[in-house]
């Protein structure tokens, strides 16, 4: 079942607090970013957060999953009202994460 563009919206609204919150479909579901970083999918109407050390400290108790068959487990986020705690979930998980590569420029 693939997600619906209504719910990534309100997803990415909650937590435009963070950063720049933006969105990218990706085999039918969604990849979320923020300020150009990877941190997150949409799978079947779920929100998935990539885990990292302050993560599962600041949230120690939030349960694992993988969004998809044979991916890594990610942090399956329920309560996607609680704004506060995501944005603040999501700030110090894209402190942790590597900086996007640079793309390469296309030799035509």
């Amino acid at each position: 079942m693939a997600s619906k563009p209504e719910f990534v919206e309100f997803v990415a609204d909650q937590l435009r607090d963070a950063g720049i919150i933006t969105y990218r479909k990706m085999f039918g579901e969604y990849g979320l970013y923020c300020n150009g970083k990877n941190f997150a999918l949409i799978c079947n109407n779920q929100l998935f957060i990539k885990i990292t050390g302050a993560g599962r400290e600041l949230c120690p108790d939030l349960q694992e999953a993988p969004p998809y068959q044979n991916a890594k487990n990610c942090f399956l986020i329920e309560d996607i009202e609680n704004q506060a705690l995501l944005t603040k979930l999501v700030t110090v998980t894209c402190a942790e994460l590597p900086d996007p590569k640079p793309k390469k420029r296309r030799k035509d």
